[in-house]
């Protein structure tokens, strides 16, 4: 019984062993598949680069019949989105539009955010190619949502710049193309380069800057050539040739006029063509005929069944004779039917184009704000900057008071300002929540201290009601937290004279991280009527004439804050009774991190820099905001040279040593931050510090991106920009010193 029994467990033991084996193999045999069609993936991708798109569909292919064989649905989506964008390059849209269909029936039914991005970026991309231009621009945007993909994102900032191009906003194409220049793509770099430098090359042609075209376009013919890039290179050509014919430089127009001969006989032949058409032809014969095969199966699978079983007959004939009986009923139905579908695809292009007007018309209302926001910021840097000099220079008692008058002025236009910007920005959906680490004790606090000068001329007290219980490192966006803050208790303060405002933050409800928290702002001012509720979120909206004339102020406070909870996902309420005062509150869903240390700061503590000796090269265009930077670096005994525009500030940075730059952004010629791509190409080290009246087309991303250490925004504070200074220019030249 005993061995009987051990020859039992012998036997399973080896059967485990082989079931292990087995899943292993299987295992393995799944990896080299999925590794398989990466290779397939790969292999097309470098073949259609080099305009062998014959090679490049059989690749495609091959990985197709590897995913369908294993039921890899995923794969399977990005073959078919791959099919479409070759299908693309060879101009057959409803061959493109085939492919495209076929993978939405599949994404239907399955969870993948990387294909649903690609599938977007493919109509964003269908939409351009049929002159639908901002439409193309809201679908690459939802397609951004979906993916950090950084081949993928590259490939929709390449469309993104050629749609800009496409509608002349020739500043936007160059920022993309120029980061395109200098992108790090693991698969596509040089090719991203080569399209990079192409699109800058025929935006310079728009531009009539004919040098700068023939510079860009010799790089992209250089850097296509390296890689065998055959399309590109006849593009290259074609546009040297051009270009070279303007300029009346016909030599070298008939040294590329010959290479695209060369180029048409030897690689773009009919023989080529022919092939990549049969190709192409031949993959989606084979592809249309298996789904038939498919359709065929079934349908002979249901004519099995149907023969197996009388009764399935019997029941199948009564109720055909049943359809028959409804037929009439049906038809009529039908006929309405069709006649309603006519009406309602008539009044779908009518909404359809009511949408792209309304699309068009919010744009041109975004761009004229913005343009009229960052006009208006670069003469009041000039007001501001005199202002704040005279100040400076013991100005006699009764030219103080003016002077003072002048400075509240110049701060109150530069808030309206900003409000309309941010206005602007959140409509145009410029804006999103970030999610770093604050302390919102922190952030009341300040707010608070910073407001008791107002609360003082009113005989006003500010009281801050703290929930102890509300963790002390939260997880959130500051900066929009502190602007809601700042627009409700200045509110308050505003509107409350010998009274109090009372500022209430209580914990709701707690689970592990996730915080829900309460905020109310109440006053004892004048309070608000039921009919001036209605409106009082409106843009430029007070509550009557005579408050606006009594009190002042713009109108904007209560709408930035209402669109900035929006970002958050609340929504701000009211409760108010006109004499008795007014209370606003509202929820906030936060994370909390409850493990960090308590006595780590959130800030570092701003230093007193000694900037004496530092030398420094100011770029800036306008005359005036010339005379008042050099004045301002001056009065901490700071030397400078002036370069007025960016090709002046490329060839100073190469001659000088200096310890750090400003770099205004907007200019005539090349812009600031074109300027600096070029300086980081021979100067990797010297501090870049950008000086904007950023405009709502601005992206901090880009000036990072191009190679700017930090980002001032005109008119800036004296001690902000000083403080900049310091951290940016003097740290790096005492770190450099002592090493």
């Amino acid at each position: 019984m005993i061995a009987v029994l051990k020859h039992s467990k012998k036997t399973i033991c080896i059967l485990l062993a082989l079931w292990s084996c087995l899943h292993i193999v299987r295992s393995q045999d799944t990896d080299l598949q999925e590794n398989g069609i990466a290779s397939y993936f790969d292999q097309s991708r470098i073949f259609k680069n080099q305009n062998k798109i014959d090679q490049a569909l059989e690749a495609l292919d091959k990985a197709a019949e590897i995913a369908e064989a294993n039921e890899n649905e995923k794969a399977l989506v990005d073959s078919y989105h791959k099919f479409a964008l070759l299908y693309m390059e060879l101009d057959k849209r409803e061959t493109t539009i085939f492919y495209w269909d076929r993978a939405t029936v599949m994404l239907n039914d399955l969870a993948y955010p990387f294909g649903q991005a690609v599938h977007k970026y493919i109509e964003a991309l269908l939409l351009y190619d049929s002159g639908n231009n901002f439409q193309a621009i809201y679908m690459l945007n939802e397609a951004k949502q979906l993916t950090n993909d950084r081949n993928l994102l590259n490939h929709m900032l390449l469309l993104e710049a050629n749609i800009y191009m496409s509608i002349e906003k020739y500043d936007s194409a160059s920022t993309n193309f120029n980061s395109l220049v200098v992108n790090s793509d693991v698969y596509e770099k040089d090719y991203l380069r080569t399209k990079a430098y192409l699109g800058l090359a025929n935006l310079n042609v728009e531009l009539e800057d004919y040098e700068a075209s023939i510079e860009n376009g010799r790089n992209a013919l250089q850097v296509a050539e390296e890689n065998d890039f055959a399309k590109e290179v006849f593009q290259a050509n074609e546009l040297l040739d051009q270009v070279y014919e303007i300029v009346g430089r016909y030599n070298l127009s008939l040294v590329h006029s010959r290479n695209l001969l060369k180029i048409k006989d030897s690689v773009f032949t009919i023989d080529k063509i022919k092939t990549e058409a049969k190709t192409a032809d031949r993959i989606q014969f084979d592809m249309m005929r298996e789904e038939i095969g498919r359709q065929d199966e079934r349908i002979e699978e249901l004519n099995e069944s149907r023969n197996r079983s009388e009764i399935t007959a019997i029941l199948t004939s009564a109720f055909l004779t049943i359809i028959s009986l409804l037929a009439v009923s049906l038809y009529r139905n039908n006929q309405i039917k069709l006649k309603t579908n006519d009406l309602l695809q008539t009044k779908n292009k009518e909404l359809q184009t009511a949408r792209d007007a309304a699309v068009q018309a919010m744009e041109a209302k975004t761009n004229f704000l913005s343009t009229v926001s960052h006009e208006l910021r670069t003469p009041l840097y000039a007001v501001t900057g005199l202002t704040h000099l005279l100040l400076e220079e013991n100005p006699g008692a009764h030219q103080k008071e003016h002077l003072k008058s002048l400075k509240f002025s110049g701060d109150y236009l530069l808030n309206f300002i900003n409000d309309i910007l941010q206005i602007n920005k959140i409509d145009a959906d410029k804006l999103e929540p970030l999610s770093i680490e604050f302390s919102l004790k922190k952030i009341l606090t300040d707010v608070i201290n910073s407001l008791q000068q107002s609360a003082k001329e009113n005989d006003t007290r500010i009281i801050l009601d703290y929930d102890e219980d509300i963790p002390a490192h939260l997880m959130g966006d500051p900066l929009k937290l502190s602007q809601v803050f700042m627009n409700l208790v200045g509110n308050a303060l505003k509107f409350t004279k010998k009274g109090e405002v009372t500022v209430i933050a209580k914990v709701m409800k707690k689970q592990d991280e996730d915080v829900t928290l309460y905020f109310e702002v109440r006053d004892t001012g004048i309070g608000i009527s039921k009919e001036q509720q209605e409106h009082i979120f409106d843009s430029f909206e007070q509550g009557s004439i005579q408050i606006n004339r009594e009190y002042g102020g713009t109108g904007l406070g209560l709408t930035i804050v209402k669109s900035l909870l929006g970002l958050f996902g609340s929504n701000i309420q009211l409760q108010s009774e006109s004499g008795k005062g007014s209370s606003f509150f509202f929820e906030l869903n936060l994370k909390s991190k409850d493990s960090v240390v308590d006595d780590i700061p959130f800030e570092i503590t701003q230093k007193d820099y000694d900037l004496k000796g530092l030398y420094l090269l100011v770029v800036e265009d306008n005359k005036i905001n010339q005379v008042i930077t050099k004045k301002m670096l001056n009065k901490k005994d700071i030397s400078c040279d002036i370069a007025s525009n960016g090709t002046e500030a490329v060839r100073l940075a190469r001659e000088n040593d200096y310890d750090g730059v400003l770099m205004d952004i907007h200019m005539p010629g090349i812009s600031g931050v074109e300027a600096t791509i070029q300086i980081r190409e021979f100067d990797k080290q010297t501090p870049i510090i950008a000086l904007t009246a950023i405009s709502l087309d601005d992206s901090l991303e880009n000036f990072y991106a191009a190679g700017c250490n930090d980002v001032v925004t005109k008119p800036f504070k004296p001690e902000v920009f000083y403080q900049k200074i310091g951290e940016n220019i003097l740290e790096h030249k005492l770190k450099k010193s002592a090493s």
